[in-house]
């Protein structure tokens, strides 16, 4: 059975298996199998982006040089956005080869930045203008720590609320008595990987550039409950 409940956004569906009457004498008590699921809505309200900078050159300092310059002007813009979090993200330099494979004929270097920030505004501005020189490898949005907590609580009492009516509705059916036997709590947790809802290879130096919108749209946090109820006399 499949409840919308519109006002919560929240889903919940309910299933159950009673156990059959000819194995009830060969339990200690009569007994009947439950589940519930449920889901709600939680903000993508944490945004988090990778940039990069690159350059090829015959002469490795030089290609240093440029990245390097770069990186601090990136790290320097981002001092005016106090609630954005800017951490540099490792450095690659590695050689060019020609067409024949064996000669190196250049050097490239990428450095990376991570930022993230719950401030949506401040993330597209700061992103536009680190476009000019900086190229974005990637643009998540996810919950935040609290946003998702606060939903898989919310999930975990619908479940729990769910699976304790339709065990009423099935011990008042027949006449019963009832306590809980066990119960599990399951959840997706937070560790799925978020979608990415923009991902770009930006031209680098691109003299027209623009802060990119952010719609970042929900996640959904599930919960599953089992469990098993025991008839009484």
């Amino acid at each position: 059975m499949q409840i919308l409940n519109k006002s919560l956004m929240t889903t919940l569906v309910v299933t159950s298996v009673l156990c059959p009457l000819g194995a009830w004498a060969d339990e200690e008590r009569p007994h009947a199998n439950l589940s519930a699921d449920s889901s709600r809505a939680a903000a993508n309200d944490l945004f988090k982006a990778q940039v990069y900078a690159e350059a090829t050159d015959a002469n490795p300092g030089d290609v240093a040089r440029r990245v390097n310059s770069q990186i601090t002007g990136a790290i320097q813009a981002a001092r005016n956005y106090p609630t954005v979090k800017v951490r540099s993200n490792g450095s690659n330099t590695y050689p060019v080869y020609g067409k024949n494979g064996r000669t190196i004929e250049g050097w490239r270097m990428r450095s990376n930045l991570s930022l993230e920030s719950s401030d949506a505004t401040a993330v597209s501005e700061l992103l536009g203008k680190l476009q000019q020189n900086l190229a974005i490898a990637s643009l998540l949005a996810t919950p935040s720590p609290e946003t998702w907590k606060k939903a898989e609580d919310e999930a975990i009492t619908d479940a729990l609320t769910a699976f304790q009516n339709r065990a009423a509705l099935i011990a008042g059916s027949l006449k019963k008595k009832w306590k809980i036997r066990q119960v599990t709590v399951n959840t997706n947790g937070p560790s799925r990987p978020p979608m990415p809802y923009l991902r770009a290879q930006a031209s680098m130096a691109s003299a027209d550039t623009s802060p990119p919108a952010l719609e970042a749209g929900d996640s959904q946090v599930s919960v599953q409950v089992n469990g098993q109820i025991e008839f009484l006399e």
